[in-house]
């Protein structure tokens, strides 16, 4: 149900992201990504994930819920999602499309964008109706989510 003004709940937008997620699981593409971190580490690939405004919303719960109140700090360029001590992400089963998705040849190399586009264009679809302007660097977007519940 939407409340007044045509935009979903932030329950409904993070059930449809988690909708998404399962469907993406439901593709026949090849992955092993547990435990392989390299990706994780921004500052040496020179990549990070974008998140549109229902991803980070969904990312920034599922921190909270692990009893943290803000983004962890990361001076080493990784992740602030990474654990620094186990090199696990501290939101593994709500990790972002683009962390799912990544261009790691250890985990499967990367999803060819013809193959996942219907699903990127869902996500814009509830960035949209959450009053999003589109994808945002992983940091900013989780903390910006972070700070608005």
């Amino acid at each position: 149900m939407r409340p007044h003004g045509g935009r979903p709940s932030p329950a409904a937008a993070l059930d449809e992201v988690r909708q998404i997620y399962r469907d993406l699981a439901d593709r026949p593409i090849e992955r092993q990504c547990e435990l392989r971190t390299q990706c994780c580490h921004f500052k040496l690939t020179g990549k990070t994930p974008y998140l549109t405004r229902g991803e980070a919303l969904l990312a920034a719960r599922a921190l909270k819920a692990t009893g943290r109140k803000s983004l962890p700090s990361r001076g080493d360029g990784a992740c602030p999602l990474l654990d620094p001590h186990t090199s696990r992400c501290f939101i593994y089963e709500d990790r972002p499309f683009g962390c799912r998705t990544h261009f790691c040849a250890a985990a499967g190399g990367p999803y060819a964008r013809r193959d996942v586009i219907d699903l990127i264009r869902r996500l814009e679809e509830i960035d949209e109706k959450l009053g999003g302007d589109g994808p945002r660097p992983l940091p900013g977007a989780v903390g910006d989510a972070l700070r608005r519940l």
